[in-house]
């Protein structure tokens, strides 16, 4: 994998860390590392980004209604 396939496979970690929520890290972390390491079976890897975007996406929005 290539610099920007880390980059995007990291993007659920990073909104999460954005969001502030620790609920929320730990799983996107996961999620993360999934990716990275299924990325040689796409499909697989794809499933694993868009669950921790969900999540990410989840613990942002709740930050900015919070805030």
């Amino acid at each position: 994998m290539d610099v920007l396939q880390i980059s995007i496979a990291l993007m659920p970690f990073l909104l999460a860390l954005m969001s502030r929520m620790g609920k929320a890290i730990v799983p996107c972390l996961l999620t993360s590392l999934f990716t990275v390491l299924l990325g040689g079976e796409p499909h697989r890897a794809v499933v694993a980004w868009c669950v921790g975007m969900l999540i990410s996406a989840v613990a942002f929005r709740e930050r900015l209604r919070a805030g």
